[in-house]
């Protein structure tokens, strides 16, 4: 079994994994959601299934997933010094961000505020 995220193309709620080289690119337009987990780390995989539901639920928002262990400049980038957090980006601009687990529906209503 794997401890991996989906690695799909980013359409009607599925959850994509971002790396360095394609980061900027993938998030400079529209709003986008990014999950900066671990493998290693028990909270980021409870988080897991509550971020691809949020997905499904706002297809219309785009949602990645950032491995901090193979992306350490990402991570540094946006200050992240627990896992899971969640960073919202409009237009490639930081508009948010929180540590810990987070419902879908909570995650979803707090999207629909700032968009």
């Amino acid at each position: 079994m794997s401890n991996q995220p989906p690695t799909t193309v980013n359409a009607g709620g599925s959850v994509v994994e971002l790396t360095a080289a394609d980061f900027d690119s993938q998030v400079r337009h529209g709003l986008t959601v990014i999950d900066f987990w671990a493998s290693w780390c028990g909270p980021c995989r409870a988080m897991a299934p509550q971020f691809e539901r949020a997905a499904q639920m706002r297809p219309q928002y785009r949602f990645a997933k950032v491995n901090v262990d193979e992306q350490p400049a990402l991570a540094a980038r946006f200050g992240v010094r627990s896992i899971p957090t969640l960073a919202v980006l409009r237009d490639g601009e930081l508009v948010g961000q929180a540590a810990g687990l987070v419902r879908a529906e909570d995650l979803a209503k707090a999207l629909d505020q700032v968009a």
